[in-house]
């Protein structure tokens, strides 16, 4: 995914601090001015990468699986790739600065691009950028002002995902995983990040309309109250919070979890290892996730890095980790590659459903519209997330 980055690193580890990120003090959003790589050069040998997992991967999982090693022979660039259970840990491992990029999703990217972690990117380098989604590029999560900061991945929603034993209608509303007497209450699953506290302003935006939400993550100290408030009543109804994937599976095996959200993925591997599961987006809608390979500021090895950008970016190379993953490719040329009825199933190109998605964005203090600097930075998300969990 440094200028500012020494006087704001720790403090941006948790938030998008008073660095003139929209933070404590009230001040407007603003990116450092940084320059971006002009040209491509040879390969320094190396590259390495924070990840989301299965986002890098070499065939040591399934031999079958490997997008990796073709890279390696094309570029010469050895790949070591980290792999991060949550947005905070890829911010915290970028603030290291032994990184040259990582799959930043939006609850991350704007805390790095405001703390000066990671460079704007020159679209002119990535020779595949004109074919991603027009929906996916200058987006606020990963853009300032006009000016990308990254080569957009792939995106998927955070799925209403159920046990059909359990609940054989299909709920039509996330009250399945809000009401108290729901009938998956004692069973509830949710995501064990602070950003999941939009998915409760999301839920309240259609069922408390006094509270005038607009933005899920832009919201005033009295709509981010609610969305607190809503988070504690259900706090005695969650079974499982979850940030590895791999555990959420193994409770939706076991029957602990009736529902809750999870991604595409996580339902797919479950059905496949004989759990009987659904997944749905309700009428409220649901949030979602897009991904961004963004380059380091201080990137040791810059050129593998733009050589990465552009090697994932590939038709090809974008089905294999689609479907590996579970997720929408940027590039929808890649559904040539991908098999029948892939890219139908996951709403490839499909813009009405890329609008029911309300996608991960850093929340920081300026609104971003006439109100101005007061809304709850992710600082304040974080403790009262905490808090929350107990």
């Amino acid at each position: 995914m440094r200028l500012t980055r020494l006087a704001c690193a720790a403090a941006l580890i948790l938030a998008v601090g008073a660095c003139g990120a929209g933070g404590s003090e009230g001040k407007q959003a603003s990116a450092p001015r940084l320059n971006a790589q002009q040209e491509i050069g040879a390969s320094e040998g190396t590259l390495n990468l924070v990840i989301w997992a299965g986002y890098a991967e070499n065939g040591s999982t399934d031999p079958t699986v490997d997008w990796v090693h073709g890279f390696q022979r094309r570029t010469g660039c050895r790949v070591n790739a980290k792999v991060a259970d949550t947005s905070d840990s890829m911010v915290a491992l970028m603030n290291s600065g032994q990184y040259d990029g990582v799959s930043a999703s939006g609850d991350a990217s704007l805390r790095l691009i405001y703390s000066g972690t990671v460079a704007p990117v020159n679209t002119n380098l990535l020779r595949n950028y004109g074919d991603v989604a027009p929906y996916l590029r200058d987006q606020p999560y990963n853009s300032v002002k006009g000016q990308m900061y990254g080569m957009p991945h792939g995106y998927g929603a955070n799925y209403l995902t159920y046990r059909t034993d359990k609940i054989p209608q299909k709920p039509t509303s996330w009250s399945i995983v809000w009401d108290k007497k729901s009938a998956a209450a004692d069973h509830v699953v949710d995501y064990d990040s602070p950003i999941y506290i939009a998915d409760a302003a999301l839920y309240l935006k259609s069922h408390r309309p006094d509270l005038k939400i607009t933005d899920v993550y832009e919201l005033t100290q009295e709509q981010f109250d609610a969305a607190i408030d809503l988070l504690k009543q259900q706090r005695p109804n969650v079974n499982q919070y979850w940030s590895n994937y791999l555990d959420e599976i193994q409770s939706f095996k076991a029957g602990d979890n009736y529902a809750g959200t999870a991604w595409q993925v996580t339902a797919q591997l479950a059905k496949s290892e004989g759990a009987p599961i659904a997944t749905t987006i309700p009428q409220e809608g649901a949030t979602g996730w897009s991904d961004t390979w963004m380059i380091a500021t201080r990137a040791e090895h810059p050129n593998c890095m733009y050589k990465w950008m552009n090697w994932i970016s590939e038709p090809k190379i974008q089905a294999a980790v689609a479907q590996w993953f579970g997720e929408a490719p940027a590039n929808p040329k890649a559904c040539q590659y991908a098999a029948k009825g892939f890219c139908s199933q996951f709403h490839v190109g499909d813009v009405d459903f890329y609008r029911r998605l309300a996608f991960w964005k850093t929340p920081v203090a300026d609104c971003g519209d006439s109100r101005g600097a007061v809304c709850v930075d992710y600082s304040k998300w974080t403790e009262l997330w905490s808090q929350i969990k107990g």
